[in-house]
């Protein structure tokens, strides 16, 4: 499984097709499946660009992004730096009128269970991200909630080509054990070696906007679906 991560935490200042609005983000999405996603990721933002758990956001977002991509399963970020305080994320959660289909929820933040928790009440998958380099793990191996997760999405932030593959490869030996299947991504310099990696490993896989604004000869993607269509090739290899 591929899947496409439109935006993320980046400014519109970032990339001139960063996707904001629900219209944007709509058509981000139609093209990347078009190119190969089987999966979206994408991050609710207000219009100045900042994330946001808004319920109309939210609803408005995921509307227009379900006529634009049908029957393409469709996730949201939950992070800290969307709402710092976990009781409102939680209070967002119950406030939601359209529903994603999963949302990622970072296990080394404060409140991760609780925010877990709140989105299986709702119905709603839990993608649980293990960040490499905290305890994230550790916690997840030792909740009670692991057996209940939609996927584990194992992360591996910026680093070189060479570390990024070594870091991944230790994460994964950590999260052995681990039922549910595992989406493996990494970000800027190690994000398409991490992606060539899961493909090798047989794992699920992801790239877009928010990962890495680069296709692998280092020249500037133009949009996400060329990123797309660039994984697309280099996981068939």
């Amino acid at each position: 499984m591929l899947q496409v991560c439109l935006n993320g935490a980046r400014s519109p200042q970032e990339h001139y097709q960063l996707p904001v609005r629900p219209e944007e983000l709509a058509k981000a999405a139609a093209d990347a499946v078009a190119a190969g996603a089987d999966e979206i990721h994408l991050h609710p933002k207000s219009v100045d660009g900042a994330d946001t758990l808004d319920a109309r956001v939210v609803a408005a977002v995921l509307t227009s992004v379900r006529a634009a991509a049908p029957n393409t399963p469709i996730g949201i970020t939950t992070s800290t730096w969307t709402v710092p305080d976990s009781a409102a994320r939680m209070a967002a959660v119950r406030s939601w009128t359209v529903l994603p289909d999963y949302a990622t929820v970072h296990w080394h933040e404060p409140g991760a269970e609780e925010v877990a928790q709140a989105l299986l009440d709702r119905g709603i998958g839990v993608e649980a991200g293990i960040l490499s380099g905290t305890d994230a793990d550790q916690y997840f191996l030792d909740s009670p909630l692991r057996s209940r997760v939609h996927r584990v999405l194992a992360k591996v932030p910026d680093l070189t080509t060479r570390g990024a593959v070594a870091t991944a490869r230790s994460l994964l030996q950590r999260l052995e054990g681990v039922e549910a299947p595992i989406l493996l991504h990494g970000q800027s310099a190690g994000a398409w070696a991490v992606l060539v990696l899961a493909s090798q490993l047989g794992m699920d896989a992801r790239i877009g906007l928010e990962d890495t604004l680069l296709l692998p000869n280092s020249n500037i993607a133009s949009d996400n679906a060329e990123l797309v269509a660039e994984a697309v090739r280099q996981m068939r290899r």
